[in-house]
């Protein structure tokens, strides 16, 4: 068994106002927390893991075939896998919430 401590990892400033906290991982999934500021962006990108999520605070604006879905508070989510999109915060809080990965992302690109 893993436990990851909430002051056992930092963030990482993936990119400008896009801060994610790698969380644990097992053999078939991994679950990261993420806080983007208002005004940041996720560009276009793909990966081979489903993502599934829930916001807890804020609105998060999903865009996936060109159309903007927001996500609110206590909204759920999921993308799948290879399926190309992006986010974006257009309100004045910080969006936050958390993310299951399968399979597994331990080591994710922005963490190098």
């Amino acid at each position: 068994m893993e436990i990851v401590t909430d002051e056992g990892v930092e963030a990482t400033e993936a990119m400008p106002g896009v801060h994610l906290t790698q969380g644990a991982a097992g053999e078939r999934a991994s679950i990261q927390r993420f806080r983007i500021e208002p005004g940041a962006t996720v560009p276009e990108h793909a990966h081979p893991h489903e993502q599934i999520g829930t916001v807890t605070g804020g609105v998060l604006t999903l865009v996936v075939d060109g159309e903007d879905r927001p996500v609110r508070a206590g909204d759920t989510f999921v993308i799948p896998g290879d399926e190309p999109h992006a986010a974006r915060n257009d309100g004045d809080r910080p969006a936050t919430g958390v993310e299951v990965f399968s399979p597994a992302r331990p080591n994710p690109d922005w963490e190098s």
